[in-house]
């Protein structure tokens, strides 16, 4: 349903071991059995106009913050899997229960969108707003949120709509979060991954300029230009993803959002955070000095804030995706829970 926009179709194409009873030598008896982590607690709450959406829980600890966890674009659920990944990829299942090892539970929740082939979904940026809107409500129901703070997560497209309801919460931590407006990052994807691919300059030109037509076309609401013969068929694909009718609304409503503007005026504590490895959205070259709240860049992160050891220069889409798997562990977030440990 919702348009692949951080995720680019050229680019991301891409058991608990069981403890042997121990005896005492004298008497033998069993040990005492180590209890298995709690698994997720399933529910389900009234987004905006009352749709039902499915979430997730865990139980937290003695951290004072709650969090609700917010995904990013593209067919991305609750745990960050997304089937244009090739490898089975819960970052976001992993995320949270990396805060859960530090205090701190949460709710994480499928976008309306999910599982849905109905064409006429509301998926306006109203309705993904007003739900996460609806998710900060629920989550103050919870029996495990009760006596805490909230703490908005969003993830890539999801730190830009986090910021349109941050207000909401008592504090903001903004994951891969889009450096500059999602137009101006889809341009510089493509950009990317031609001069990767060796593009001559004019097959460059031309596709970037037919994707600029494009994104033009959608703010107007106008038909999408003819791609030319040097158009690849990847980019002519993305901007008929992005133009297609039922999602055209969201991206023109999102296409030219600033997100550093609306950082800015965030009214609650708020971190940001980047891997230094990230090929989908990186830390800007400068962060406005206007934005008051804290900076993190992680090294060796990529997009999922999994470890990736091999230098940034020589990733792309593809490649950085074989990194995003169950199989590769979380790279040291260290700096993260410093700043959590901080939050009063």
């Amino acid at each position: 349903m919702n348009p692949v926009w951080l995720c680019l179709p050229t680019a991301a194409f891409v058991a608990m071991a069981q403890a042997t009873p121990v005896q005492a030598p004298a008497t033998p008896a069993p040990a005492a059995a180590t209890p298995a982590p709690a698994p997720d607690r399933e529910v389900t709450f009234p987004g905006f106009n009352a749709f039902p959406l499915k979430g997730s829980v865990k139980a937290g600890g003695a951290h004072p913050y709650f969090a609700v966890m917010v995904a990013g674009s593209g067919p991305t659920d609750r745990d960050w899997s997304n089937p244009l990944i090739p490898t089975p990829s819960h970052g976001g299942r992993d995320f949270a229960a990396w805060l859960q090892g530090r205090g701190i539970g949460s709710l994480r929740y499928d976008k309306r969108f999910i599982g849905s082939k109905d064409p006429k979904l509301d998926i306006s940026l109203d309705a993904q707003v007003g739900d996460l809107k609806a998710a900060l409500q629920a989550a103050r129901a919870l029996p495990e949120a009760r006596g805490k703070k909230l703490l908005l997560v969003g993830h890539s497209e999801g730190a830009l709509l986090s910021l349109l309801a941050a207000g909401e919460a008592d504090a903001a931590l903004l994951l891969a979060m889009p450096g500059f407006s999602m137009g101006r990052v889809i341009l510089a994807q493509v950009k990317a991954q031609l001069d990767a691919a060796g593009a001559p300059a004019e097959v460059a030109q031309a596709n970037l300029g037919y994707l600029e037509g494009a994104l033009a076309s959608i703010r107007q609401d106008q038909a999408l230009p003819e791609a030319g013969a040097q158009v690849a068929p990847g980019v002519h694909r993305l901007a008929r993803l992005l133009a297609k009718p039922e999602s055209r609304g969201f991206v023109r409503a999102t296409l030219d959002l600033d997100p550093w503007a609306l950082a800015q005026r965030l009214p609650v504590p708020c971190a940001v955070v980047w891997g230094d490895r990230d090929v989908q959205t990186w830390r800007p070259d400068a962060v406005p000095p206007g934005f008051k709240g804290t900076v993190i860049e992680v090294p060796e992160a990529n997009h999922l804030l999994k470890r990736e050891t091999r230098p940034r220069a020589g990733l792309d889409g593809a490649s950085a995706a074989a990194a995003y798997g169950d199989q590769t562990p979380l790279a040291n977030l260290d700096p993260v829970g410093r700043w959590l440990e901080a939050l009063k």
